[in-house]
């Protein structure tokens, strides 16, 4: 717990100078990260009476007890040191943008003597020419379109070390690739291929349509019907993408609008995508932040959603950002592409920038319940969490384990990571149990615990940061056993279990469980930690299972090895789809003969009677 400190003698000796500040609570917790080019004139506006402040900058200041800044060189050194200090500490009234939250793209090197299109999620700074970001029907569907059409390689085969007599795959013989890896097209009418892709990508669907609807007409005229339905799908998909390609200005440009409209609780930032002169992409974004103003909130942001978005170097706001130049910096430098952010006053760019506004307005106006909702069930309830548990830290991080087994076969573990109330997919971790024998989940728990300790004290990031609450998906048995765990590597981290029947909770200050209230948003978060880290538990127990029990029933058949094991479980997945399987189908998979197809279908079909 921080000492009482005389926060107007510091806000007094505040430098003239540009550089970071970070607001505390009385247990040291960081609440928030702010940068200025002036910090005297920024910290002090936040606690001076004449500032009208919004409720969530209000709110922010009831549990601010203590703030210190970092001085910078400059405003841009500032707003790089904001965003480094945000990703670090995820502080809870900051704009905390989703890592995962990643748009799908597609990719493609056309520098490449045979370019192939790869979906990704990643956007990055290399040779690579990225289209999208793909916002209708999925990836897959989009995919499935550029490989019915334009058919191009989807292997990773080095064409210039393939064999003379190398055979092309089943791309090859159902259309969707032309095989140069067989040398069944040139360069050049490969390469016409890809351009033809490209216009489709970039907005010219003619092509695309035609051929979809020849296919169409001709699986229906014979009676293929799922397929034929399968292409009316994908014309369908084109026609939702060029319903929202909508033309509005005559010249081929690309920009990006963003506009942030606030009613002084909530606030919504909209981003208006133009490519090639067209609006392809409109998003609202309801976003957390005690900035002091909407300008501040904006550019934050910004900071943090060029590494989710591949924007253009035209940014437009509605609003004139005082540190334009420094953020425009900023994002080139993580894009590679120069950028300028300006605040437009007339023309085109004005229009689109109040298209961009009023989308914002509309969203923030009708979704008022939902954005109060989902602060309610993040943010709101990790800050209600730590008050009901007298928590001495703030439960940014929450990290919840579980057991799944069947008879003691097969033990796993899950990690699941929560931050600030938010799943964290990308954080998740999965153990299998080493050490303990028979169907043991106190033993086991004690396991993957001192494992997580013990990595913990290494400093080695392979689980992430320290956790600031473990939750234990069971009683008090589980905690104790968890306790042992923590006791043993000499950690402290601040634990709790959920038992299931009544979720109960209980800490490590005593036998007696705490009653949650059954409507708290605390609780809920809690249920869903607890209900994620079960299911992705049962998911890899299955996994592991399905596959132990192929290897098992598999380890008695003359001539299937190890490697025809493993190919044989990649392939038909679980023990029934190898059972259903034809002697040929057995035979086509890799390392398999058709002799020993036929004894493994033997064995397998002669168990069954004797069954």
């Amino acid at each position: 717990m921080l000492q009482q400190v005389d926060l107007q003698t510091k806000l007094k000796n505040l430098p003239d100078e540009s550089g970071v500040y970070i607001m505390y609570d009385v247990n040291g917790n960081i609440l928030y990260v702010g940068k200025a080019k002036v910090l005297k004139n920024r910290v002090r506006q936040y606690f001076h009476a004449s500032t009208k402040k919004s409720e969530k900058v209000l709110a922010m200041l009831s549990h601010v007890h203590d703030f210190q800044y970092i001085i910078t060189a400059s405003e841009a050194d500032a707003l790089s040191l904001e965003n480094t200090l945000i990703k670090k500490h995820t502080p809870p009234y900051n704009i905390l943008l989703k890592d995962d939250k990643q748009y799908p793209y597609i990719k493609v090197d056309l520098s490449a003597d045979f370019p192939k299109f790869i979906p990704t999620r990643k956007l990055q700074k290399d040779k690579f020419k990225y289209f999208g970001p793909i916002t209708q029907g999925g990836i897959k569907s989009f995919t499935d379109i550029l490989s019915t059409v334009f058919p191009t390689v989807t292997c990773n085969y080095n064409f210039n070390k393939l064999p003379k007599n190398f055979r092309p795959c089943l791309n090859y013989h159902i259309g969707r690739c032309p095989a140069p890896c067989a040398g069944k097209i040139s360069k050049a009418d490969y390469r016409k291929i890809v351009n033809r892709a490209v216009a489709f990508l970039s907005g010219d669907d003619t092509e695309a349509r035609q051929t979809l609807t020849e296919k169409m007409l001709f699986c229906s005229e014979n009676m293929q019907y799922e397929q034929a339905l399968a292409y009316k799908r994908y014309l369908e998909l084109i026609d939702k993408i060029s319903q929202q390609r909508i033309v509005v200005l005559n010249k081929f440009v690309d920009y990006d609008m963003f506009a942030v409209a606030s009613n002084g609780k909530n606030c919504v930032i909209n981003h208006l995508m133009i490519r090639g002169g067209k609006v392809i992409f409109s998003e609202n974004n309801a976003v957390s932040d005690a900035g002091i103003d909407e300008a501040q909130t904006l550019s934050s942001f910004l900071a943090e959603y060029c590494d989710m978005v591949k924007l253009s170097g035209e940014l437009y706001t509605n609003l004139p950002l005082s540190d334009a130049e420094e953020l425009a910096k900023l994002i080139g430098d993580k894009t590679g592409v120069k950028t300028q952010i300006v605040c437009p006053q007339k023309q085109d760019k004005k229009r689109l920038v109040d298209m961009s506004y009023r989308n914002a307005v509309e969203y923030l106006t009708k979704s008022q319940t939902a954005i109060d909702k989902k602060f309610n069930t993040t943010h709101g309830a990790v800050l209600q969490l730590q008050e009901l548990l007298n928590l001495k830290t703030l439960p940014k991080r929450v990290e919840c384990y579980d057991i799944s087994n069947v008879q003691g076969v097969d033990k796993v573990a899950s990690m699941v990571v929560f931050t600030n109330g938010q799943k964290d997919a990308s954080q998740y971790r999965r153990f299998k149990i080493k050490t303990v024998q028979g169907a043991n989940d106190f033993a086991s728990m004690k396991e993957v615990l001192s494992r997580r300790f013990e990595r913990m004290k290494a400093d080695d990031g392979i689980f992430g940061k320290t956790p600031d609450l473990i939750v234990i998906d069971g009683g008090l048995g589980q905690l104790d056993y968890a306790r042992q765990a923590m006791d043993e590597a000499g950690v402290s981290v601040q634990m709790v279990s959920l038992a299931k029947r009544e979720e109960l909770v209980y800490t490590l200050d005593g036998n007696e469980p705490i009653f949650l209230p059954r409507n708290s948003y605390a609780l809920n978060l809690l249920i869903n930690i607890r209900d994620e880290s079960h299911r992705f538990a049962i998911t890899y127990f299955r996994k592991l299972h399905n596959k132990n029990s192929i290897k098992s029933v598999l380890q008695d058949v003359e001539g299937i090895g190890e490697k025809r094991r493993i190919e044989l479980h990649r392939h038909f997945k679980s023990m029934d789809n190898l059972k259903q399987a034809t002697v040929e189908e057995i035979a086509d998979v890799k390392g398999m003969t058709r002799s020993a197809a036929e004894r493994l279908y033997e064995y397998l079909h002669l168990n069954d009677g004797n069954e």
